[in-house]
């Protein structure tokens, strides 16, 4: 794999005004041209079903981070979009036979991938990958976490030839997330239920929190296609394995094998969903929030947990809270907003709901409950609804739509 890697072969005048626009520079709540994401998942009692933890079998956790940093190439007669450094980090810890029966493994696929040895690791192409392995990891010493008897822990670590050294933050990044607890599910209330949202024309102005719901509607993949890219849950075309169960051991994950025999083919699915973040257009839900907004139905800034920038390109401004440095980021809950519209969102992993609430604003929630998977409508109720919230199971264009006419309001 060589990098530049291109992403995009050919952008317009247009798309390069908006990645300078949305995408490129500073002055941003967090570096847009950079994708990250980190998965820890490990065996507890409270994920038993999704783990396969039992009292004879715990132990297990596999820690995945990732960070891209994406930028225009202009070496070509036609600007691209291309990925340019890469850092890709998956650790393991299982029984220590496990973690000898995988060196073995990746031995024979670094010999199939045609890597080179030298000094600072292997080399492909323009990247380089590590192996490091321990009896205590230095993360679990850091955090004085014990290892299981009979565990060992390995790290496989990719990054772009010349990659700056990690900083500490960096690196410690995952583990500090990993030191936050297993996020617990919360306990879905009673909600109300209601065919439209005429019931918010009693609570306004409101403020908007939207999820991944209103990126789905532009055609942005959800986030279970990196649960799959990232091999974070077991496979669909394993019939063996339950549904959504937690990829733990290392034989069961394929990932480092995808990069040491393809590293090229594989970045064209983990590039994937930034790129259909860059390509995708704001919706016409988008548009009628921009509507709302500019006749004083809709206050404060967009709540966003999506990095697509819709809400930004269709003229609002946006507060990113899908954060790893903060669990709990600080959100701007005006003192005027009577009331919280979710939009697309079935977690509320950032309290931004559970603060509303403490200041007395009204829930409510736009969300069809489920989604479309390989042509069957899969139900994906909202975790949290509380009595006293209402729930109009609809998709966000519709509603808001809707909305905009009880409210006179043309977007």
């Amino acid at each position: 794999m060589y990098l530049p890697f291109s992403v995009i072969d050919q952008l317009s005048d247009d798309q390069v005004e908006t990645w300078k626009q949305h995408f490129a520079g500073e002055g941003h709540e967090r570096p847009r041209s950079v994708e990250e994401g980190i998965w820890r998942r490990t065996q507890d009692p409270a994920n038993a079903e999704q783990s396969g933890w039992r009292e004879d079998c715990a132990g297990r956790r596999r820690v995945v981070h990732y960070r891209y940093d994406y930028g225009l190439d202009y070496t070509h007669p036609v600007p691209r979009l291309v990925l340019s450094e890469l850092y890709l980090h998956v650790s393991f810890t299982a029984p220590s036979e496990e973690i000898s029966t995988y060196t073995q493994q990746t031995r024979a696929w670094l010999a199939e991938g045609r890597w080179r040895e030298n000094v600072d690791g292997w080399h492909r192409g323009d990247l380089v990958v590590s192996f490091s392995e321990y009896d205590i990891h230095p993360q679990d010493d850091r955090a004085d976490r014990r290892t299981p008897d009979g565990f060992r822990s390995m790290d496989v670590l990719f990054t772009s030839e010349g990659y700056r050294a990690p900083s500490r933050t960096l690196r410690n990044l995952p583990w500090d997330v990993l030191a936050g607890g297993m996020r617990l599910k919360e306990q879905r209330g009673t909600p109300a239920f209601a065919e439209d949202l005429s019931g918010l024309l009693d609570y306004l102005p409101f403020q908007v929190e939207v999820g991944c719901g209103s990126s789905i509607e532009a055609g942005i993949p959800p986030l279970h296609y990196l649960h799959e890219v990232y091999r974070v849950t077991a496979r669909k075309d394993n019939a063996l394995t339950q549904s959504h169960a937690f990829t733990l051991s290392p034989q069961a994950d394929t990932l480092v094998q995808e990069m040491l025999l393809d590293a090229a083919g594989k970045a064209e699915s983990l590039t994937r969903m930034f790129a259909a973040c860059f390509l995708a257009q704001p919706t016409a839900a988008h548009d009628a929030l921009k509507a709302l907004h500019d006749a004083g139905y809709m206050v404060g800034p967009v709540i966003t947990h999506n990095f697509d920038t819709l809400s930004a390109r269709t003229g609002l401004k946006e507060v990113f809270v899908r954060r790893y440095d903060q669990k709990i980021p600080p959100v701007p809950l005006l003192e005027e907003a009577k009331a919280l519209l979710v939009i697309g969102l079935h977690a509320d992993r950032r309290s931004v709901q559970a603060r509303a609430r403490e200041k007395g604003m009204k829930i409510f929630y736009v969300d069809p409950e489920g989604l479309m998977e390989d042509g069957v409508f899969k139900e994906y109720p909202i975790e949290g609804a509380r009595e006293g919230d209402i729930v109009v199971r609809a998709e966000a264009t519709p509603a808001l739509q809707r909305l905009c006419r009880l409210l006179q309001s043309t977007p």
